[in-house]
This record gives C-alpha cells, sequence and structure tokens, in this order.
C-alpha cells in the first residue's frame, strides 16, 4: 500500500463535514447542478462587429472579464449603437445579478454583473450568459463560488477538447457546486464583496498617486515648474531640446557617466561549467523598468568563474536594458544598494561614475525613465528582428537632457521617491489584501469557517 493510499484511508472527516466532488463542505450544505437552479442559459451574439460606434451600449468580451476579480473590467469598452427590431438584443440584454463566463479561448473566467455596468448593455459570442431566480440563489455568491481555485480545476477538466477548447451551454448547466443555505450564500458574498471594494479602492488609490508622480515629472525634469528654493526670477530659454530654464544646461549622457560596461554572456559561461561550476544568480532583462530596479528578477546558472567578471549592481549605479523587446529595451532602474551575490548578463549595462559626479543618480534614473527621453532612447535602439533589438552605446551616450544643478537634481529626485514610497506603500497593503481574499474564498467557500448569522 501506498504513502498515499494509507495517508487517504486514515483521514477522518471533520464532525459535521462531508466529501463531495468539489471537495469537503458542510452537512447542511447541498451539492447542486447549475442546471437543477433552473437559470437561463445562452451566449452572445455574433457579427456584432458592424454595430460597433463612438456612442451606444456597452458591448462585454472576454477582455473585460479578469480573474483577479468577478466585477468587470471597462477600462477598455466596445460599443454597440444596435437599430431598431434587432432580435438578438433582446436574448442578451444584460440584468444586474447575471453570472458571465467565457465559453472560449481563456475558459472559465467569471463575471457578475452590477450597477457599475451601464444599461443596456450585451456579450459577445465568447461568453455565456447564465441568469438565476434571485428567490432560488444569490448570484453574487455561485459567481465568488465558481471563480474559486478549486473549482476553475473542474472547469478546465469539463472543457470540451477539439481543434478550439471551449465550454458549450450544457457543460455548464451541468456544472457543480457547494449550495449552502440562502442566508450564509448572502452572508458569504458579501463578506467577499466588502473585501473587494477594498482591493478596487486600492487599486484607485494607486493609479491616482501614479498620474499624479507622472504629472510631477513632466513638471519637475523639464523645468516647466520649480521647487521652492530653485529658480526664484529667472526665465526659460531655447535649447537644442526644447525650451528649458535659463539657470539650466545640456549635456550630453558621455559628460554625465564616467563609464558605461556591460555583463557577461550568460550562455557561454553556463555551457563552458555546467559540470564543474557552482550556481549563480544573474539578473534577467526584466529586472528594470520605469526606473525602478527589481533584484528578485534573477534566475540561477551554473559558473565557476563568473565572479571574474565583478560586475555586481552597487548602490548609486543606474542598470539599463541595452537589448531586449521592442518594448523593453532601453528601460532603467535605480540601484539603491549593493549587491555582491547578483551578477549582470551581457544584455545589461551598468553606469560608473566619479565621486565628484556632477549628477545625482536617482535624479538621472528618473530622467532617462521619463517620456521624452525614455523614449529618445529606445529610438536609438536598431536591429532586423521584430522581437528583439539592441541600442548601440556610442548612441546611447550621444543623448542629451537638461541638466539643472546637483542640488535641484537631489531635491526633485526627493521628491520623486517620497512618491515612490507612498505607491509601494500602497502596493504592499494591495498585495496583502489580496492574499487575505484567497484566504477567505478558501475559509468561506468551502464551510470551514462559518460566519455567525442572525436569522
Amino acid at each position: 500500500m501506498s504513502d498515499d493510499q494509507l495517508s487517504t484511508e486514515n483521514y477522518q472527516l471533520p464532525e459535521g463535514y462531508q466529501q463531495t466532488e468539489v471537495g469537503v463542505i458542510p452537512e447542511d450544505w447541498k451539492l447542486v447542478l447549475v442546471g437543477e437552479l433552473e437559470p437561463f442559459v445562452t451566449s452572445g451574439s455574433r457579427g456584432w462587429a458592424r454595430y460597433y460606434s463612438k456612442y451606444g451600449a456597452p458591448f462585454i468580451r472576454i477582455t473585460n472579464l479578469r480573474r483577479e476579480s468577478i466585477y468587470l473590467d471597462l477600462s477598455d469598452l466596445k460599443l454597440v449603437d444596435l437599430p431598431e427590431g434587432v432580435s438578438e438584443g433582446k436574448r442578451t440584454k444584460l440584468h444586474n445579478g447575471d453570472l458571465l463566463i467565457s465559453i472560449t479561448a481563456d475558459i472559465g473566467i467569471i463575471g457578475y454583473v452590477n450597477d457599475s455596468v451601464p444599461k443596456p448593455a450585451y456579450i459577445n459570442q465568447h461568453i455565456s450568459l447564465v441568469r438565476f431566480d434571485p428567490e432560488k440563489s444569490d448570484s453574487k455568491f455561485i459567481a465568488y463560488f465558481l471563480a474559486f481555485e478549486s473549482v476553475q480545476r473542474l472547469f478546465r477538466g469539463a472543457t470540451d477538447q477539439g481543434a478550439k477548447a471551449g465550454l458549450n451551454l450544457d457543460t455548464i448547466r451541468s456544472l457543480k457546486f457547494a449550495f449552502p443555505p440562502s442566508y450564509e450564500q448572502r452572508s458569504i458574498a458579501q463578506a467577499l464583496s466588502d473585501v473587494d471594494r477594498l482591493i478596487a479602492a486600492l487599486e484607485k488609490a494607486i493609479a491616482k498617486k501614479r498620474a499624479i508622480k507622472t504629472a510631477t515629472m513632466q513638471q519637475l525634469l523639464t523645468g516647466k515648474k520649480r521647487l521652492p528654493g530653485f529658480g526664484e526670477g529667472k526665465g526659460h530659454k531655447k535649447s537644442e531640446i526644447g525650451v528649458i530654464p535659463e539657470d539650466w544646461d545640456t549635456r550630453p549622457l558621455s559628460e554625465l557617466m564616467d563609464k558605461l560596461e556591460a555583463g557577461i554572456s550568460v550562455n557561454s559561461v553556463e555551457e563552458a561549467n555546467k559540470e564543474y561550476g557552482h550556481e549563480q544568480s544573474v539578473l534577467k532583462t526584466s529586472s528594470v523598468f520605469g526606473g525602478e530596479f527589481f533584484p528578485n528578477e534573477c534566475k540561477k546558472i551554473i559558473s565557476k568563474d563568473i565572479h571574474r567578471a565583478k560586475l555586481n549592481p552597487q548602490k548609486d549605479t543606474i542598470v539599463i536594458s541595452r537589448m531586449n523587446t521592442p518594448a523593453l529595451v532601453g528601460e532603467c532602474g535605480y540601484v539603491g544598494e549593493d549587491y555582491k551575490n547578483l551578477f549582470l548578463p551581457d544584455r545589461l549595462w551598468l553606469t560608473r561614475f566619479k565621486k565628484d559626479s556632477l549628477i545625482d543618480v536617482r535624479w538621472l534614473a528618473y530622467i532617462l525613465s521619463y517620456g521624452t527621453f525614455n523614449k529618445a532612447i529606445k529610438d536609438t535602439a536598431t536591429g532586423t528582428s521584430s522581437s528583439m533589438k539592441n541600442i548601440a552605446k556610442d548612441s546611447f551616450l550621444q543623448i542629451t537632457i537638461p541638466y539643472p544643478h546637483k542640488e535641484e537634481q537631489r531635491a526633485i529626485a526627493t521628491v520623486l521617491s517620497d512618491m515612490d514610497r507612498a505607491i509601494a506603500a500602497l502596493e504592499t497593503r494591495l498585495a496583502k489584501t489580496q492574499a487575505l481574499k484567497q484566504g477567505m474564498m478558501q475559509a468561506l467557500l468551502t464551510g470551514r469557517v462559518r460566519l455567525k448569522i442572525e436569522i
């Protein structure tokens, strides 16, 4: 007998619980097929692209569904203007409480329709609409349950395999889920909705702070706005890169950087030393983006002598992606501390600066990641492949940037760094809240934790 068989046979169900196809659930919960609740089930209409319009009713597509939440993402919304008498519009018109399921491509994404979706609204042929009788069930609870990971595995097992995997409407009617008493359904859905509202509020706050930071960079890094103590009584002047403050200068990057070094060739080192080398951490090209450095974006390789390269990310340097996809080439990140056990591949550059450098390195990282100047860097990238571009060192170093005194650079960097810290704090809180939600779903949707409910 195997250890797995032994552990299964010795397992004792907790008192008051039962083993089902969807896992262990309370004895007073039922296992119900979607079809047993007699919902209205249909799919969206084909050929509605001809009704696309600048104005009209929302037309929900799979891109408006997301796995992180049952609530729809309306940021990329298509609109349709239906002519009089289009019967398909009556069949697929959405109501509050409707449950949406993606049935092709990325199968099983769950959406819940509420007041946030303007009405009328419709769905395309890649989405199924399931409308439950509110007297028989709470559709929001069902949405959360079907979005639960253990149930999603059942979804994937129930897909129709063929040239294109998908779900048909009969398969949806045959889906099983745990069915608590109606009052408990509502309480569970409400508890999870409360957490989702907090997550949405945090996401909105992060987006707002990012927008404020972008606007602040646009003002401070170009000199359109000066911080207190700088530029009093000063005007502006024309330069080769546009209008800048009259007490600023312009300089090519070659005059601001002492050295610009590429890392080691990962493939050759890995291949040459795979039999007798040691495991080392080498940065990925995704370790830099938008002026930020992400040291956890690395991979392990086998190497005997990689340490001889001595090219580690060091405090007050900038790592720059010199060879990458068109979207990521030219991205950079400021390094705020020493990383002696990390090494750079040859697709990344590391900047070097003299001790008496005329620049604040954090400020320079912001400049290099700012829209106008970052675009200038990306525009120097060349290559015949549409998937990989390369920046030549000479082209990079010829790029000219506006150049205030170091004291003003430091002040600008401090303002933007404070904004970054505020954003990072919100992102940490968001990640913890998302983890809390997953824990709540695991506890509440299996009945492992029961809410105290006054009936």
